[in-house]
């Protein structure tokens, strides 16, 4: 069972709005889940209840969501909660009171919202859980994210690729970070990426210097920089004062380069080590040989699928879903549409982005 996340960017914007007026644009087709909605208005609220800004992916959601569904001809009320989870249940309060008849959830923590997900549906509101998987509620009908599990595969695989690369024959010294534990996708990063590095840790290949091997020790509260590279200054002086340090599994880019800083104050040759979300910061890293990987989670295409997904709802139509079977929150197994994630290194990284408006030119 798995539990489960400028200028430049107008033309993104412009982009889903175009999108967003249509129903094209889905992904492979999949399986009908058996939840269905009545139709509504065309112009009715629909409301998206977003966490912090924490990375440049939320902080560009918000603006693909204002402009998409008001391209659609939706009236979006788009909420972030940066003063935490209490405010993030005030607002989504607040949006069952202006009448949403779809609440978009990307939630702090996800375990927290269950009174006010009860609410939303005794009022007859849908609830798509976005990105970040609502747990322990029946009260969620929908969930559209980017295939986590497969995130943190991807992630393990590209670490121990890039230290291979770089070192052919091992044992290699690497250390684990992981998210936030409020986040229910940090969890499930971890553990996709362990699916291929605990064989690996088992056999000896690898060695954790430290010893913080499971998901409690390696967890950065709040996916704040400063608490990884805290976390990765203590690691450095207190393990590794003369062995060198071969590789990071990073869950973030934030976080990837908070541990580059770390390691660079230390004097220490840079590690191979991996992230996720394609920000500019460590697009550019890569195109200068120091982080490895990102992930690439094109947020247009997730804030376009969720729209899609409002849009056959308005219709009274049945949203389509690709995954039935993968993500139980502990009270149902609930109807998902997953996105393909897609790993960048130097390999790939000048094609990887030839359709991001940001960061295409960058990689030129």
């Amino acid at each position: 069972m798995r539990m489960i996340g400028k200028a430049g960017k107008a033309a993104a914007i412009a982009a889903i709005a175009a999108l967003a007026m249509t129903a094209c644009g889905r992904a492979e087709p999949g399986t009908t889940s058996t939840t269905g909605a009545g139709g509504f208005e065309q112009n009715s609220s629909i409301g998206v209840a977003l966490p912090q800004k924490t990375s440049e992916n939320w902080v560009l959601a918000e603006k693909l969501f204002n402009d998409g569904l008001s391209g659609a001809g939706f009236k979006p009320d788009v909420q972030f909660a940066n003063g935490g989870v209490s405010e993030q249940q005030n607002q989504i309060s607040a949006m069952i009171t202006k009448g949403a008849k779809v609440i978009i959830v990307g939630a702090i923590d996800g375990a927290q919202l269950g009174t006010q997900l009860k609410q939303a549906k005794d009022s007859g509101a849908t609830i798509i859980a976005y990105d970040r998987l609502l747990l322990n509620t029946e009260n969620v009908d929908y969930y559209v994210a980017y295939d986590n599990f497969k995130v943190g595969v991807l992630q393990g695989q590209a670490l121990l690729d890039g230290m291979k690369a770089k070192k052919p024959t091992g044992p290699y010294n690497v250390e684990l970070f992981a998210g936030s534990p409020d986040d229910a996708n940090a969890k499930v990063f971890f553990d996709g990426a362990m699916s291929i590095l605990k064989p690996k840790i088992d056999d000896g290949t690898l060695k954790v210097v430290s010893g913080q091997t499971t998901f409690e020790q390696a967890v950065t509260q709040g996916w704040k920089a400063e608490n990884a590279q805290r976390r990765a200054d203590t690691l450095l002086t207190g393990s590794y004062g003369t062995a060198a340090l071969d590789g990071v599994l990073s869950p973030n880019d934030t976080l990837a380069r908070a541990v580059l800083t770390s390691v660079k104050a230390a004097g220490k040759p840079l590690p191979i080590i991996t992230g996720q979300d394609s920000e500019v910061e460590s697009v550019k890293s890569i195109l200068a040989g120091e982080q490895y990987s990102t992930i690439n989670k094109d947020t247009r295409k997730l804030v376009e699928h969720a729209i899609v997904m409002v849009k056959d709802l308005q219709a009274g139509k049945t949203p389509e879903i690709n995954d039935d079977k993968s993500y139980n929150n502990t009270v149902k197994t609930v109807p998902a549409f997953l996105l393909p994630p897609v790993i960048v290194t130097a390999a790939n990284v000048k094609t990887a982005y030839v359709d991001d408006p940001v960061l295409g030119p960058l990689t030129k």
